[in-house]
């Protein structure tokens, strides 16, 4: 058993409140490691010790390995949470931790390298004897083999990177005269995101679902499932709601891909908490990736299984355990998550930044609030633009959607722009309320993000506008001038 007394964290934002709420239930002292543009932030107020690692830029701070590593030495730390994006699943960032005495709270350096290489991945995959999506994954990388590899696979194709993730390094190819460009863009973008062009080939399957499964596996070598995620709404290869049991799956089915995730991890000597991704397309399914990280969907996961997997995560580190058997994982109930952005959901998702004027959860049973900001911190252009994650919890599907539904329309953001319009939209939508949607959900309905809320022309937007005008009267008293506007007219103004 090791002991850990103080943990340092390398992350920011909503996973690093996360971190710091489970380590404090344990009794474990906290580090943030931080950049200059994250003083003003929940985290860096709810950590027992704050320690700068350099500025904004990722590359500078969050990114760089030794800014870390000597950041979690000098306050002392036991050992590095990574969270999940920036070093997360970086293999020479563990064998740093590793190389300094520092606990990773992760899996061990082998398994990030095998499972952060996708074609080592697929390779143990086929091993294991579970299916992998048709494809090329060999070592000649020149575009003309490429292309022709495309053309025996059959279009649609996707192009993606080997070392990548998260959506970077992907290219859709539909016919062969799109091929060469989609292919050195992805080679050029997975160099820029991972530091390396090579990518493989997959047959794009465009009427499938995406469904993953989490894994854990404990420090005896225990692998346990906890049931799976649906994860098919997602726009450009990003999620933005996922949910927990699957919307649409039939027990046998089900069933297998459970015991094909338990095989690949008992095959990889898995330890912590992981996630295999599959495609789920007519009756078939077929292995995508792992990842070897904590999800930033794992609260469904939490709600509907009665775990907490940070804690899980911590305590595995700690060589604590076992801390189940797989016998008590039972599933109840449904959750779904709805990911908040900073964005304009009016104007295709552009970033919206500035300091928080106001913000208001609305607390009730079965309701879910992650987020790393507070009112009067500001949302800058440095990171991703995802400053919170809602989670609802109900009884059934039907009833879990309503939830949702209800607290996003009570959730109040001032000073920024949210997704909120746009997520409610999502929830509103025939496809969706029945299960059935596929990953191609956004991109068929919502390809543009959505219309502006008057759906009228500019010419009777602006007779309402006339029509209301006369209805109002600017009164002075007193030197100040207040605006009257009978009901109806105000109606009308919060309509628009």
């Amino acid at each position: 058993m090791k002991t850990i007394d103080r943990l340092a964290i390398a992350n920011r934002g909503e996973v690093a409140v996360r971190i710091i709420h489970a380590c404090k239930e344990l009794g474990i002292e906290t580090v943030l490691l931080h950049s200059e543009a994250d003083v003003k932030t929940l985290a860096y107020r709810l950590c027992d010790k704050p320690v700068c690692i350099g500025p904004a830029a990722v590359n500078h701070s969050y990114l760089n390995i030794e800014a870390n590593i000597q950041g979690a030495l000098s306050a002392d730390a036991e050992a590095i949470h990574p969270g999940f994006g920036f070093l997360s699943e970086n293999a020479n960032f563990a064998r740093e931790c590793e190389k300094h005495n520092l606990i990773f709270v992760g899996p061990n350096v082998e398994s990030i390298e095998l499972f952060g290489d996708k074609i080592s991945a697929k390779n143990l995959v086929q091993k294991v004897g579970v299916k992998t999506v048709p494809g090329y994954q060999g070592e000649n990388q020149e575009t003309k083999k490429l292309i022709e590899e495309c053309e025996r696979i059959g279009f649609p194709v996707i192009v993606k990177a080997a070392a990548g993730g998260g959506g970077r390094g992907m290219k859709i190819v539909r016919k062969s005269t799109e091929a060469e460009e989609a292919i050195e863009s992805a080679k050029r973008e997975a160099v820029s995101a991972f530091g390396s062009p090579i990518v493989f080939l997959e047959k794009y399957l465009d009427q499938a679902k995406h469904i993953e499964v989490q894994i854990f596996g404990d420090h005896m070598g225990n692998i346990y499932h906890l049931y799976e995620r649906e994860c098919s709404v997602q726009r450009r290869h990003q999620k933005v709601i996922e949910e927990s049991l699957a919307a649409v799956l039939s027990d046998s089915l089900r069933d297998k891909i459970l015991q094909d995730a338990i095989n690949i991890g008992r095959a990889a000597k898995y330890k912590g908490a992981g996630t295999i991704e599959f495609l789920v397309q007519d009756d078939d399914y077929f292995f995508m990736e792992m990842n070897t990280r904590l999800q930033v969907e794992h609260p469904v996961t939490e709600m509907v299984m009665g775990v907490d997997l940070v804690k899980a995560q911590i305590l595995t580190a700690s060589q604590r355990g076992p801390l189940w058997t797989q016998g008590d994982l039972i599933p109840r109930g449904h959750a779904i998550e709805c990911r908040v952005y900073a964005e304009d959901p009016y104007h295709q998702g552009i970033p919206s930044t500035g300091p928080l004027g106001g913000m208001f959860w609305p607390q009730g049973p079965g309701r879910r609030f992650d987020f790393g900001i507070e009112s009067g911190d500001e949302v800058t252009p440095f990171y991703d633009s995802m400053i919170a994650k809602i989670i609802v919890w109900d009884e059934t599907r039907i009833r879990a959607i309503q939830k949702m539904r209800r607290t996003l329309q009570e959730t109040v953001i001032f000073g920024i722009k949210t997704n909120i319009p746009y997520l409610l939209a999502i929830l509103e939508h025939h496809e969706f309320i029945s299960g059935k949607m596929t990953t191609q959900f956004i991109s068929k309905y919502f390809p543009s993000g959505l219309k502006h809320p008057t759906d009228c022309g500019e010419e009777i937007i602006n007779k309402i506008k006339t029509e209301i005008s006369q209805e109002s009267s600017t009164v002075t008293v007193g030197g100040k001038s207040n605006s009257t506007k009978n009901p109806w007219a105000e109606s009308v103004w919060e309509k628009i």
